[in-house]
């Protein structure tokens, strides 16, 4: 049988931002099992749409106030009952309507695999390119470096070993649980997948998600050095990419393709 993905998508004050994900969840060749809206809003407006416009039958929704990103996740993945988990924010949308099939494909045919992730879309430097390569747990001091948690397909009983997210972090939640579930089996789709929407929550605190994902990694793994030398080198370059020498340099680079390397 088809393992039954569940995609779920927090959110907060931002209506049509949601919509665009929904409508790219409504268009997926393959639908989701489920497609849980966790809204923390402030405002009425995402609840009114979600009661008083007609939804597909694998929408669910929770509208109440949470304590933050991580505590959304979590209310998420307690609620859902599918075998396949994807943390889809609002704004952030499928690349195409043939992500969940290929997922799907993907978990069908290696029934050993506990995770997956994929290429996606991203604004930078005032380009959009398009980024991703197969994780290294050797190389987890990088941070989540062409890794995202929007890409990442995870097995429900990986949250019944290694437990859900910690809700003590503000931005390194995801990347914590990368550092738990690192040595499981997974496997890296070339293809694009995700799309993320300009200005998320981790490039608005660059800098406070790096120190935070310092004590997430030391906490896990140990004083590295190589993970101060990393952490310099993205703090340099997130002060020259803001430059405009340094958006000139970026465009060379997206020129040459250099943009995952």
């Amino acid at each position: 049988m088809s393992p039954r993905i569940s995609t779920i998508t927090i959110c907060f004050n931002n209506l049509a931002e949601l919509q665009t994900t929904c409508a790219s969840v409504d268009k997926q060749t393959q639908l989701p099992y489920e497609h849980w809206i966790i809204d923390g809003s402030t405002t009425p407006d995402i609840q009114q749409w979600l009661t008083h416009t007609p939804q597909p039958p694998y929408r669910k929704w929770l509208c109440e106030r949470d304590k933050g990103i991580a505590d959304a996740f979590n209310k998420g993945v307690e609620r859902a009952s599918g075998d396949i988990i994807n943390m889809l924010n609002s704004a952030d949308h499928y690349y195409d309507e043939h992500t969940l099939s290929l997922v799907t494909t993907e978990f069908t045919g290696n029934p050993s695999v506990q995770w997956l992730h994929g290429k996606y879309q991203l604004e930078r430097g005032g380009l959009w390119v398009t980024i991703g390569k197969p994780f290294d747990p050797g190389k987890l001091y990088r941070g989540m470096r062409s890794l995202s948690h929007q890409s990442m397909f995870i097995r429900r009983e990986l949250h019944d070993k290694y437990g859900k997210y910690d809700t003590t972090l503000k931005n390194a939640m995801d990347y914590d649980l990368v550092c738990r579930i690192s040595r499981e089996p997974f496997v890296f789709l070339p293809q694009t997948m995700v799309v993320f929407a300009p200005g998320g929550t981790t490039y608005r605190n660059y800098l406070p998600s790096l120190a935070e994902a310092r004590r997430v990694y030391e906490r896990h793994f140990g004083f590295s050095w190589k993970l101060a030398g990393w952490q310099g080198r993205l703090k340099l370059l997130y002060y020259l990419l803001n430059s405009p020498i340094g958006k000139w340099l970026y465009k060379v680079k997206v020129w040459l393709k250099l943009e995952n390397a």
